[in-house]
């Protein structure tokens, strides 16, 4: 598929296929006709659980190349071979999590496995590097923030994606790899990681138990549903953009954490209750992105409101009560059942879709 004036684009490889945005990247693109390889590590971030639902839901409604590979370890030679342009979601998320110790965790996994995938996508001649950057990696402003604001990340985890984004960069400038790196602002949606604030509210009003608030709840957060950002990781495969270029993908429409409670509760029908715990570090008390840029560039227009956006990921978790509740055991194959990364690639064909789909996420994006 092509843009004119944009990249030539065949066959797609997806990192962190079996996360919250690679798992709707995937499906979404499947769907609409793109040949899709995707790799996961199956990391223990978080528990597998939620990893194997997604690629479950996935192939459910869409026909993908799936391997389980390491790309910090792995000989990613093979998973290049055919490959015609690379989506990068995989890497450690979470910014708690990044201090102390745990920071090795984040560099192998978010600075190593970039600069690994980059030299094997410029050795494979690659069309297209999209790189999936994080708002993590401006510091804080009482402003809308442009992707030429100073970055100043107040964690660990968003110099280390900050670090990655700056060798993306570099591959352009003297690799001549045409990559756009995209920096996501606060995406919630239905998949939403389970350490995620929506996620934690929903289920803790769901479960009627207290939801633990870090900080006063004032802290606002530029909340983007993921169908958007879905559309506009795909928009940015083909566009023609310079190379090296930089976007915010962002709702443009912060929420203070205490408001989204309350619209959580409204939704369900419950009154929430609050348990204050102390601010956490690292944590900015305010984002709000200008996405200007990736309007002009990628024609993108963010299209889901939030009130809209948590209805969709309210559901999806209610589904996934009722769904858990009638399933078998076993039903989801283990990670260990697809091929690793150097093994012969075999396409995986699944039945139609149950549940929540790309059709769905991507409601009003035409």
């Amino acid at each position: 598929m092509t843009s004119s004036g944009g990249a030539d684009v065949g066959c797609i490889l997806v990192t962190g296929t079996a996360g919250f945005i690679g798992s709707h990247l995937a499906e979404s693109l499947a769907r609409n006709g793109w040949s899709v390889r995707g790799i996961d590590a199956f990391t223990d971030t978080y528990a597998l659980e939620p990893k194997r639902d997604n690629v479950a839901a996935v192939f459910r409604s869409s026909a993908l190349d799936l391997v389980v590979g390491d790309l910090a370890r792995d000989d990613l030679r093979p998973l290049l071979d055919g490959v015609d342009a690379v989506l990068h979601l995989a890497g450690e998320p979470g910014v708690p999590a990044s201090w102390g110790p745990a920071f090795g965790t984040y560099v192998e996994r978010n600075i190593v496995a970039t600069q690994r995938l980059l030299e094997a996508a410029t050795a494979a001649g690659v069309a297209r590097f999209v790189y999936a950057s994080s708002s993590s990696v401006y510091g804080p402003e009482n402003r809308p923030l442009v992707e030429s604001a100073l970055p100043r990340p107040l964690s660990p985890y968003g110099a280390s994606k900050l670090a990655a984004e700056v060798l993306v960069g570099a591959y352009a400038q003297e690799r001549g790899l045409s990559t756009v790196s995209l920096r996501y602002f606060s995406v919630f949606g239905p998949r939403q990681r389970p350490d995620m604030a929506a996620h934690r509210f929903i289920e803790a009003l769901l479960d009627s138990r207290p939801i633990r608030v870090f900080g006063d709840g004032h802290q606002a957060r530029d909340f983007t549903y993921v169908g958007d950002v879905v559309a506009a990781t795909v928009a940015a495969l083909t566009a023609p953009v310079p190379s090296g270029s930089v976007l915010n993908v962002a709702n443009g429409e912060p929420v203070e954490v205490g408001d989204l409670i309350e619209l959580l509760a409204e939704e369900l029908g419950v009154a929430p209750r609050i348990e204050s715990r102390p601010e956490r570090t690292g944590d900015t008390p305010r984002t709000e992105g200008c996405a200007d840029a990736a309007r002009t560039v990628l024609r993108w227009e963010p299209r889901t409101d939030v009130r809209t956006g948590l209805r969709r990921q309210i559901e999806w978790h209610l589904r996934r009560r009722r769904e858990a509740a009638a399933a078998p055991p076993d039903a989801v194959p283990d990670a260990a059942s697809y091929p690793s990364a150097g093994a012969p690639l075999d396409p995986r064909v699944a039945p139609d879709a149950v549940g929540v789909g790309s059709d769905e996420l991507l409601q009003g994006q035409a």
